[in-house]
């Protein structure tokens, strides 16, 4: 996944795809050139829905790996230490969690490691960027929520560029992603920032045509 990540990509969310044609919306938005594809995890307690696990992981992610793509894991649920081995056995090229779903954000970035994945930490809307200045050099991606985390198609926090632009400082060579209201709108100015990852859900799988609509995003963020 590293050297996917050598250049700036836009990651279709999967959590807003139909879920009886999955395989062929991976498909089609790899097929349009989309080779990073986003696995939302919702527990109904870190926030209120429940979504998909390993077991749904297993079943695409040999689709996506076939077709030279990885899965990008974002986990928001709670101690998500107890249960990164399993989505890592599953299929996960790079796994995140949230900095205030643990308290042990360091040993869990570097246990994800050990299991050969790409380690991510995210942080909520309101959550300062301070907040992962100590995890300096253990993250290989930071994600900046730019929506309050647990549903998709909500509206893009009008404030997060700014965030993304105090954030970038902080995270060392770790790649910042951003993940909420992303669309051909809003991501210049999060690119501008210094995001280098743009997770789109509804924007792409909520399109008539989801290829298109990825297209227009990757060149609205400079992404492939």
């Amino acid at each position: 996944m590293a050297q996917l990540l050598a250049e700036p990509r836009v990651a279709p969310s999967i959590l807003s795809a139909d879920m009886a044609r999955l395989g062929s919306q991976i498909e089609e938005v790899m097929a349009a050139g989309a080779r990073v594809i986003h696995f939302d995890v919702m527990d109904g307690h870190f926030v209120p829905p429940i979504t998909i696990g390993p077991l749904v992981l297993s079943a695409i992610a040999e689709q996506v790996h076939d077709a030279g793509g990885v899965v990008d894991v974002h986990l928001m649920i709670e101690a998500p230490e107890r249960q990164i081995a399993d989505f890592a056995k599953a299929g996960a090229d790079a796994i995140t969690f949230h900095e205030e779903a643990t308290p042990h954000a360091h040993r869990t970035l570097a246990a994800v490691r050990e299991l050969g994945c790409l380690a991510g930490i995210a942080i909520n809307p309101g959550t300062p960027v301070e907040a992962v200045q100590e995890l300096r050099g253990m993250a290989d991606i930071v994600l900046c929520m730019t929506v309050n985390p647990g549903w998709g198609g909500q509206s893009f926090i009008a404030t997060s560029p700014d965030k993304v632009e105090r954030l970038a400082p902080l995270a060392g060579n770790a790649r910042i992603e951003v993940d909420g209201g992303v669309d051909a709108t809003t991501a210049g100015s999060l690119a501008a920032a210094g995001a280098h990852l743009f997770v789109a859900g509804s924007a792409v799988f909520g399109a008539d045509d989801p290829a298109a609509a990825y297209a227009e995003i990757a060149a609205a963020a400079n992404a492939a």
